[in-house]
C-alpha cells in the first residue's frame, strides 16, 4: 500500500502546536469489504493508543467502487508524525496492503477545516482571507448574542459560555459552510487576480 510522500507531518508545513485532521481514502479490494473495516477498526485502535490522538471515523463509499474515506485527528503534528512513523502503523499497513487498491491523503489544520468545500481539492485560502472571513462572522455572532442574551441578566461566566457554545455551534455548522460557498471565488482566487 502506498503512501504519499507528503505523509511525514514533520515536514508538512503544518504548525506544531495546531491539532491536525487527516482525511486518507482508500480503494478497497471488491469483495474486502468487511475485512477491511475490521482492518480499520484495529488501525484506529493502534492510533488510540499514541498520545495526542483526538479520535477517528470510517466513512463509507455511497457507491460501491468508490473510495472509503478515514479521518483522524491528533492535537499536533508533532504527535501525528509519531504515530505515521511508528512501526506499529507500518506493520499494520503492511499486513492491509493485499485489501486496498490505491491510497490518498488529505490533512487540514486550525481554520481549513472551516473553508472545506465538498469537491474542492485546491489548497485551503490565505490564512489572512480565512481570518479575515472568521472575524467578521465571529464579530456579527458575538454582536447578536450578546443582544439576545444580555437583556436576561445572568452572571458573566454563565452568559460568556452560552456565548461560547452558540457561536462555536454557529461557526461549524451553519455560518462558515456557508459563507465559504458565497466567497469561494474571492477566497480561493489565484494571487494577484483582483
Amino acid at each position: 500500500m502506498s503512501t504519499p510522500a507528503s505523509s511525514d507531518a514533520a515536514g508538512s508545513g503544518v504548525p506544531a502546536g495546531e491539532p491536525v485532521t487527516v482525511t486518507v481514502a482508500r480503494r478497497v479490494a471488491p469483495g474486502r469489504e468487511v475485512e477491511f473495516e475490521d482492518w480499520s477498526a484495529e488501525l484506529t485502535r493502534r492510533a488510540g493508543r499514541f498520545p495526542g490522538f483526538l479520535g477517528a471515523g470510517l466513512l463509507r463509499p455511497s457507491h460501491v467502487g468508490e473510495p472509503w474515506h478515514v479521518v483522524f485527528r491528533f492535537d499536533s503534528s508533532r504527535h501525528l508524525h509519531d504515530w505515521e512513523a511508528s512501526p506499529s502503523r507500518a506493520e499494520h499497513l503492511a499486513a492491509g496492503e493485499d485489501l486496498v487498491h490505491g491510497s490518498s491523503t488529505h490533512r487540514v489544520t486550525g481554520l481549513e477545516t472551516w473553508f472545506a468545500l465538498p469537491g474542492r481539492t485546491a489548497p485551503a485560502p490565505p490564512r489572512w482571507k480565512m481570518f479575515v472571513v472568521s472575524l467578521a462572522a465571529t464579530y456579527v455572532l458575538q454582536l447578536a448574542c450578546n443582544l439576545a442574551l444580555g437583556e436576561l441578566g445572568w452572571v458573566m461566566p454563565l452568559r460568556v459560555g452560552a456565548i461560547a457554545v452558540i457561536v462555536t455551534f454557529f461557526m461549524t455548522w451553519t455560518v462558515m459552510p456557508w459563507m465559504a460557498r458565497v466567497l469561494q471565488d474571492w477566497l480561493y482566487a489565484p494571487p494577484g487576480r483582483h
